[in-house]
């Protein structure tokens, strides 16, 4: 049965026209010409999209969207305008639109996003049919609707079938371990263990040993044999996070770990035999990286099979009311609030807004302004505090006291230094290399300074 697409425009010859192309490529359509009819027909039918103008006669087309909304729930809409702006086009989607485009479009665009939007409709009914049947979908967990997303939560379904290595990449932030959970748990080796090791935050004369593993008496101190973290990984999968951080002499170690899925344990002269998926994340550059010299072209062009470009959020902003909601509702339970929502006006700055933290800085923003938040809905104020340097009271409460004053001067500040490694660990939502920027140090130097103070940064991940 094919999908069917409600157009509502006053304009007879370019409704004829998107009439023309859209049944051309197998959909069923029907049309209105004013918002008050589109509502009615909407109400009494069933409709998979709306393509809905903005101007019109009566009833505008922003002034539709809620009355769309109750009488189609579900059916996503897409805004068509002559007249729309920047601002505008952000009003569409704070108001449910999943999409909007500005007159003239061309058709193959508007394809597209035609496209994307039934492949989100089916996966979302594929999704309720799971559900219906007590089976949820790791995807679930990783939010956004918008086309990128979409696009690549269908390239991770299709890898995570395979038995192949896998490379992430993107900008920090965007949610490189989140989709490398979500890889290893829809793949085949669910069911067995998924270590993840930090390359940038292992100090470089550690790091072979916490891979590969060593054999007794292969430096001072290794009084026994110890496993790798490959080995470790048995029948499962290994994460090597920051991957562009790893030491140019390790490389073609690692290299014949992912070509032959074996290698010597450090002071060992048998290779050991790998039963694991690799994943690699990254948010560098590695084709620069290696012009400049600092990574093997054959290890990248090895990795770079089944790879995963994440989408910046600047890239994606539909997705941020979905991505909103999401944060309140975490913010609400770790601070013990209830607030209800989020006003237009503040969402208007967090849409004005590049993020270059990506999805990471969105969520602190979100809790932040929920800390502010003094009443029911989240305003342009308490979001422009969340901007701001400012330390709220209660952000304060939770952070660690400052020492005390009349200690010695050496236990002082070795107090200090764990306050201000907690705090950064704090605000960074437990992320090793984000606070080591916020401390000015390598994420290596950090690494040390953990060891030393016995700090688990796992306890300041955000949930």
């Amino acid at each position: 049965m094919p999908e069917k697409i409600l157009i509502v425009d006053d304009d007879r010859a370019f409704q004829g026209m998107l009439v023309e192309a859209l049944t051309d490529k197998g959909y069923e359509v029907d049309t209105a010409s004013t918002a008050e009819d589109g509502i009615k027909k909407a109400a009494s039918a069933s409709f998979d999209l709306i393509l809905h103008d903005i101007k019109l006669p009566g009833m505008s087309g922003l002034d539709a969207l809620p009355h769309l909304a109750e009488a189609a729930p579900g059916v996503d809409v897409i805004v068509m305008t002559g007249y729309a702006s920047k601002d505008s086009g952000v009003q569409a989607m704070q108001r449910g639109a999943y999409d909007y485009f500005t007159k003239p479009f061309s058709l193959s665009e508007m394809e597209v996003v035609v496209r994307r939007a039934m492949e989100k409709r089916r996966m979302q009914e594929e999704l309720s049919e799971l559900k219906k049947r007590g089976k949820t979908s790791p995807l679930n967990d990783i939010i956004g609707q918008s086309p990128p997303m979409l696009a690549i939560k269908e390239r991770i379904a299709r890898v995570a079938e395979l038995n192949a290595d896998v490379l992430i990449m993107g900008e920090t932030g965007t949610g490189k371990e989140l989709v490398s959970d979500t890889i290893h748990a829809m793949s085949k080796r669910a069911k067995g263990p998924f270590i993840k090791i930090n390359c940038a935050a292992i100090p470089e004369n550690l790091i072979e040993s916490e891979l590969f593993g060593h054999e007794k008496g292969a430096f001072t101190g290794a009084a026994a044999a110890k496993q790798g973290k490959f080995e470790q990984a048995k029948g499962g999968s290994i994460l090597l996070d920051e991957l562009g951080e790893m030491p140019l002499h390790l490389q073609p170690k690692l290299l014949r770990a992912v070509e032959q899925k074996q290698a010597e344990r450090l002071g060992g002269t048998k290779p050991i035999k790998y039963d694991v998926r690799i994943i690699a994340a990254t948010n560098r550059n590695l084709e620069e990286k290696i012009e400049a010299g600092e990574f093997r072209s054959d290890l990248y062009y090895r990795l770079n099979v089944a790879t995963l470009i994440l989408p910046p959020l600047r890239e994606r902003k539909s997705d941020l009311p979905q991505l909103a909601d999401f944060f309140l509702e975490r913010a609400n339970r770790r601070l013990g609030t209830d607030i209800a929502g989020i006003s237009a006006e503040a969402m208007e700055i967090f849409f004005n807004y590049d993020w270059p933290g990506n999805v990471r800085q969105f969520a602190n923003a979100v809790e932040r302004a929920a800390i502010f938040c003094a009443s029911s809905m989240i305003t342009a104020a308490e979001v422009d505090q969340a901007f701001s340097n400012k330390q709220p009271e209660q952000d304060a409460q939770q952070q660690p006291a400052l020492p005390e004053t009349d200690l010695p001067l050496k236990q002082a500040l070795i107090q200090y230094e764990r306050y201000l490694i907690e705090n950064a660990l704090r605000r960074a939502g437990g992320t090793q290399t984000d606070a080591a920027d916020t401390l000015g140090i390598s994420a290596k130097n950090l690494w040390n300074k953990l060891q030393k103070h016995g700090i688990d940064p796992a306890q300041f991940k955000l949930r």
